[in-house]
């Protein structure tokens, strides 16, 4: 790389300072008054689970209902980019990347002790029996599966929609565009993705100082480390330490790296664990208890218990919505930046039903486990163990299974590794908030954030306001969520016209006999010609095309310029005012020859050998996949003039 070519330091000042001087204030603030601030905020957020949580309810139904619809829907088909983008990731990269940023730390904390208790501590009824096994293990389900995948999925989308099909940053100020417009490029959209900083930052740090609490009790266990603060500190800054130099590494080399090795670690300790406890009744209780999760989804999902009123409620359910809401800009732009190329439907599919049964299964496998020995073999012990202290739940669990030392050193190793990638996944957001969507600023400022992460951290675990930050954290889903709402209506508006210009095809007449023409079409499937070809085609045949096109509507009064360059090709643009411009290019792509035997003859002149190059034909939504090289003059203006009428056409649809 040379001097000239490295990335700039670059940050938008109205986002970066304001959001590092607001963190700072809360911080200080929350540290100065630890109890005083986790009384308020604990007030702040029961008031909110006795007075909203219908609402909470009623934005993770109106989303799940959401994703439903638009994965059947048309609009499925419509692609998270250009329309001839491909992703930029394999399935395996991109399920282990998502899944590490979204919930992976949470379920080995959680994998044996939510549903050991639920089962032990059911919202309505005596626990401890087979009816309390059954609905421990779909509470557990309801919470970790298809709804909160549903909220990532949901805003992921929206992000990844306005940001790669209509070239707006990837920050969160982009889900608002269909509200606010072009205020988005202003203070309002720098308020937004201030906000959006504070939240992840603040996510993150009391994710990671309440997760050392694990590590610091594995550690303990294993190797009789002392359960102490400043030892959760040095842990702290030793995880954020592996995470800069995962930032340093890049999303390719560092995030994707880590990720893949966490899911092959996580489907190994999986494997084990049921190959070692009773694995038909652990597989047979999962499937059974999965029917009942999804047959139940939809009176789980709106279950308020009105009628037995109790605080499992607002300590579990509401909690959970409240996090999943709070933790979207994060996770949704994290998620976004990976799922370039997708299709809606492939997309939402992929991040809410595969998680969605992953996540089922690790705890039908992991939390059976627990609650088959409980219950069955009079294991009490374990289940006051994880009331007392859920954190021990994992490694309490694994003292009942073969190799105890060994599963809990995996065990240990894959939370330091989820931690990790939560960490170095939110830098890399933080980063991108504060630096207008841009993913490729230099090292030393991405490792900005993974410091601040850190001490922010260390300071609320030291000033004992972990507490009080969470409760604010899940405070701040109200006011987000209905900011949300007006993003996904704003979001449906854009898709549906984005849907009426794909179906919006006019009728041109039947063409002329095109009987004479059979040999020279012939030939022209045994040509491959060079990117040179094709640049002297745009060069000779194409822009002359064009111009004549132009001078024509220019007889009309309509404005078009036609423009040249390396990467965009022919370009002619079209303006029509307010509504939506018309855009026609042919540019130049390589592609691996169909078959090389049949190829016509050497081309000298090839920079790449196997590979051709095609004249393609791309509108403002992308690459249309057709090629026009060899095409006369006339026959150009001709395609030009069809693509033209679809879409005046479209314009004519959408006003009606």
């Amino acid at each position: 790389m040379t001097p000239s070519s490295r990335p700039e330091f670059s940050i938008d000042p109205a986002v970066f300072y304001p959001a590092l001087i607001l963190l700072a204030a809360g911080v200080i603030a929350v540290v100065a008054m630890p109890g005083d601030g986790a009384a308020t905020f604990a007030a702040l957020q029961a008031t909110i689970v006795r007075s909203a949580s219908w609402f909470y309810v009623l934005v993770i139904a109106v989303i799940a209902v959401m994703v439903l619809v638009l994965a059947v829907s048309r609009y499925g088909d419509i692609k998270l980019g250009p329309d001839h983008a491909e992703p930029d990731y394999g399935f395996l990269s991109w399920f282990s990347m998502l899944f590490a940023a979204g919930v992976g730390v949470g379920l080995l904390f959680y994998g044996v002790a939510e549903p050991v208790m639920h089962f032990l501590s059911p919202p309505v009824g005596e626990g401890g029996d087979m009816a309390a096994a059954a609905d421990g293990l779909q509470l557990a389900y309801l919470h970790w599966g298809f709804n909160a995948w549903a909220t990532y999925a949901a805003v992921a989308m929206v992000l990844a929609y306005f940001s790669y099909r209509h070239d707006l940053p990837l920050t969160l100020r982009s889900a608002f565009y269909p509200l606010i417009g072009d205020r988005i490029h202003g203070p309002l959209g720098a308020a937004v993705d201030v906000f959006a900083v504070i939240c992840t930052t603040c996510g993150i740090s009391v994710s990671l100082g309440l997760g050392v609490l694990q590590i610091n009790t594995g550690l303990n266990y294993l190797f009789g480390v002392a359960v102490d603060v400043w030892i959760q500190v040095i842990l702290i800054f030793a995880t954020m330490a592996v995470a800069t130099v995962s930032v340093i590494m890049g999303l390719d080399s560092g995030i994707k790296r880590l990720s893949e090795i966490n899911t092959v670690l996580a489907v190994s300790l999986l494997l084990l664990i049921l190959l070692a406890g009773p694995t038909a009744l652990l597989l047979s209780g999962t499937l059974q208890n999965f029917g009942g999760y999804i047959a139940s989804v939809v009176p789980r999902t709106f279950d308020l218990y009105v009628y037995a009123p109790n605080d499992w409620l607002g300590s579990w359910t509401i909690f959970y919505w409240g996090w999943w809401i709070s933790w979207t800009p994060f996770v949704g732009i994290f998620v976004a930046r990976i799922s370039r190329g997708r299709t809606i439907r492939e997309f939402l599919i992929g991040v809410t039903v595969v998680p969605t049964l992953f996540v089922c299964l690790w705890l039908g496998v992991l939390g059976g486990s627990g609650i088959e020995l409980i219950l069955n073999q009079g294991v009490s012990e374990l289940g006051e163990a994880i009331l007392d202290n859920p954190a021990m739940g994992l490694f309490r669990f694994l003292e009942f299974l073969p190799a105890t030392e060994l599963l809990s050193m995996i065990c240990l190793g894959m939370i330091v590794i989820f931690f990790v990638t939560s960490a170095d996944s939110g830098a890399m957001v933080l980063n991108m908030l504060s630096a207008r969507g841009r993913d490729d600023t230099p090292a030393l400022q991405r490792s900005i954030w993974t410091l601040v992460i850190a001490v922010t951290a260390s300071v609320l675990l030291l000033g004992g306001g972990l507490q009080a930050l969470q409760a604010a954290t899940i405070a701040s889903a109200l006011p987000f969520s209905i900011a949300l709402l007006g993003a996904f209506w704003g979001f449906a508006k854009a898709i549906s016209v984005d849907g009426a210009k794909r179906q919006a095809v006019s009728t041109p007449p039947p063409p002329a006999s095109q009987a004479q023409e059979w040999r020279a079409r012939l030939n022209n499937l045994f040509e491959y010609p060079a990117d040179s070809a094709v640049r002297a085609f745009q060069k000779n045949t194409v822009l002359p095309a064009m111009q004549t096109f132009v001078s024509e509507l220019s007889g009309h009064g309509v404005d078009a310029v036609v423009t040249n360059d390396t990467d965009q090709g022919a370009r002619l643009e079209v303006y029509h005012g307010d509504e939506v411009d018309f855009v026609y290019a042919v540019c130049e792509r390589s592609h691996s020859l169909p078959d090389e035997s049949i190829a016509k003859k050497e081309r000298p002149d090839s920079e790449s050998v196997g590979s051709f190059s095609r004249a393609e034909v791309h509108l403002a939504e992308g690459g249309q996949d057709y090629d026009v090289m060899g095409w006369s003059e006339e026959q150009v203006i001709v395609d030009i003039l069809n693509q033209y009428e679809d879409h005046l056409h479209f314009l004519h649809t959408v006003r009606d």
